[in-house]
């Protein structure tokens, strides 16, 4: 189990990232969190089995709307009891 903070760079807002990112997040039983950031990026924090993490990762990149230019990655520690994965604001 491993905690990841992603903060997405390129065409990221606009193109239903948050959505893609729920849906992925909930058909691979991982957990954490999206959110739009004001300088145009989006952030998340994602947790779950490191291989499922990657392949999330790797449906937002294929997604013909959503253009990921350059991802910053930073791990985390794992939050204890955390059920599900939400769009905040």
């Amino acid at each position: 189990m491993i905690r990841k903070q992603i903060q997405f760079y390129g065409r990221v807002q606009g193109v239903g990232f948050r959505y893609h990112a729920k849906h992925a997040a909930d058909s691979f039983g991982l957990t954490g969190w999206v959110r739009n950031e004001y300088d145009g990026s989006v952030r998340m924090e994602v947790q779950g089995e490191e291989e499922l993490v990657d392949r999330m990762i790797q449906a937002l990149d294929e997604d013909r709307y959503i253009d990921i230019r350059d991802m910053e990655i930073k791990s985390l520690s794992v939050v204890d009891g955390e059920r599900k994965f939400l769009i905040t604001y």
